[in-house]
């Protein structure tokens, strides 16, 4: 059995009994940074079974690995440094992998910060759009955010803390001065939400240096916002 477990995005009291449950009794655990799995780990008691790294940089190798603990017969966890796998960080390959080769996989839930950001926004959140991390480069980025000029669906993107102005100042060029808001550290003791229009938004965060995990929401195309 392959379990993809949800781990904390920042407040360690979010992990699920569940999910506690499930790295106590596999066999293997495939993690994108062992030193954080294992501060994880020790916080919760749980004693740890064998380590393999799983990062988007040797997914494929490692892929295979997992796989033939899988085929002979060990259960194996697969979870990231906070959130769901295969959400923004690796995940989505060992899971393909996994059915292609009839391995059953289950999901252990728990926190994530694409629902979290959205809640705390106070844009609708009855239908979204998550597309991840926006490209670096200025030009990359308008056409990232220009594909979602006309959509109705509230949007969700993370973002490095380096590049927080930028991003909002590019929203605001392409998709016009819509209802946003900017979540940072998530369910952590300095947890702080901005809310606002993209261009006051955009001006607040063009100077400010931001520390932290950032995810930043954004409006539709909708009259009402």
């Amino acid at each position: 059995m392959l379990y993809i477990v949800a781990t904390p995005i920042g407040n360690l009291g979010d992990f699920s009994a569940r999910g506690i449950e499930t790295l106590r009794s596999v066999d293997v655990i495939a993690c994108e940074d062992t030193r954080r799995t294992r501060t994880l780990l020790t916080h919760f008691a749980i004693p740890a079974p064998q380590l393999v790294s799983y990062r988007e940089q040797t997914e494929e190798r490692a892929g295979a690995r997992i796989l033939g603990f899988l085929q002979q017969g060990s259960s194996v966890a697969l979870c990231t440094d906070g959130g769901y796998p295969g959400i923004s960080d690796p995940g989505y390959r060992l899971v393909a992998l996994a059915a292609e080769n009839d391995i059953p996989v289950q999901v252990v839930p728990g926190a994530g910060a694409v629902e979290a950001s959205l809640l705390l926004s106070g844009l609708p959140s009855s239908s979204y759009t998550f597309k991840g991390f926006p490209p670096r480069k200025r030009g990359a980025m308008c056409r990232f955010f220009e594909q979602e000029r006309d959509q109705p669906h509230t949007l969700v993107v993370f973002e490095s803390p380096f590049r927080v102005g930028k991003a909002l100042a590019v929203a605001f060029e392409t998709l016009g001065d819509r209802r946003a808001s900017v979540c940072i550290e998530l369910t952590k003791k300095f947890e702080r939400v901005s809310r606002g229009f993209l261009g006051e938004l955009a001006d607040e965060y063009a100077d400010r240096k931001v520390k932290g995990e950032v995810a930043i929401v954004i409006a539709g195309n909708n009259p009402k916002f």
